[in-house]
């Protein structure tokens, strides 16, 4: 076993007859939490899955899975390796525990641990007073619940879930991130989506694939400040009119919400806030709150693929 992260792939790069869907992508995951693989339809996210899970032959590069070559060393890198396809592959007409234990039979669990590990998943994903009930019996997100379940019940180091939370309505949409944020305290998990709203509500790092180049690798957090802000939202008890919002020193436009709250567009690199907070001291303006307006998840996609269009960043 070599000293390598969770998940380390090098210079990975495919082709599909003359076109290369992913080139020389590098990354590594070295701890347990929720990473978001981003990219839109045709952007080269499923063949760098697939590599992963072992469906695929890479042409060029390497995928280590907890220190196992996924090409060299199949069956030992595979076995780190929980995957939930975006269609979750269900027997419907089973019970959840006749699922789980057929699961755990294909991922060669030794039999006499098969019954702790099919309580243990259960718990874990909230479907434990499910045990008996036929699958198809089961609501869209139970049923992803059992397919997740199916996908950790070897414990394995790496969950890989695709479009985990598709044609699920918002409660269990909700639900299911609950149960995607408990899996990822113990594993490495790889959330793939291309639901920008997905990523700031479960995962930690973004990865994200454009033109089979990955073209932003970081946390949320650096993500959301890619596109430098340039909005502020306050709330006044005592608003005042636009035009006297748009006389302090660095706004270019105010725009009033309701009778106590405005959006103020201001120039990059001006101290705004200062300067409201002083205009409000100064004018009994009562200012109750003052927020940072980041751009939308919508707006950093954007702009990080158009730079990479035009050979930017």
């Amino acid at each position: 076993m070599s000293d390598q992260g969770i998940v380390s792939v090098k210079n990975l790069s495919h082709k599909y007859s003359t076109d290369w869907a992913v080139k020389d992508i590098n990354f590594e995951i070295h701890k347990n939490g929720i990473l978001g693989l981003l990219g839109s339809n045709g952007a080269g996210k499923s063949t760098i899955m697939n590599i992963m899970c072992g469906v695929l032959n890479q042409t060029q590069g390497d995928v280590l899975i907890n220190g196992e070559n996924i090409r060299s060393n199949p069956v030992e890198a595979k076995r780190q390796i929980g995957f939930l396809p975006q269609q979750a592959p269900l027997y419907k007409d089973h019970t959840v525990d006749e699922y789980l234990h057929y699961c755990a039979l294909l991922r060669r669990v030794e039999p006499d641990k098969i019954p702790a590990a099919i309580e243990y998943v259960k718990e874990k994903t909230g479907i434990g007073h499910f045990s008996n009930r036929l699958i198809r019996n089961l609501s869209g997100g139970y049923q992803q619940r059992t397919g997740i379940a199916g996908a950790i019940i070897h414990n394995p180091k790496v969950v890989v879930l695709d479009e985990p939370t598709n044609g699920l309505d918002p409660v269990q949409i909700v639900e299911v991130r609950k149960i995607i944020r408990e899996v990822g305290k113990d594993r490495a998990v790889i959330f793939s989506t291309h639901i920008l709203s997905e990523v700031r509500a479960v995962c930690n790092d973004i990865k994200m694939i454009e033109n089979g180049n990955l073209v932003f690798d970081g946390t949320v957090e650096q993500f959301n400040d890619y596109i430098e802000p340039h909005s502020i939202l306050v709330s006044m008890e005592a608003l005042p009119a636009v035009e006297e919002l748009e006389k302090i020193e660095g706004v270019e436009k105010a725009d009033i919400l309701d009778d106590k709250k405005a959006r103020i567009v201001f120039n990059a690199g001006q101290e705004v806030a200062e300067h409201i907070v002083g205009h409000s001291v100064k004018n009994n303006w009562r200012l109750r709150e003052i927020n940072i307006e980041r751009s939308s998840l919508d707006d950093v996609f954007a702009k990080i693929a158009n730079d990479q269009k035009n050979g930017k960043g």
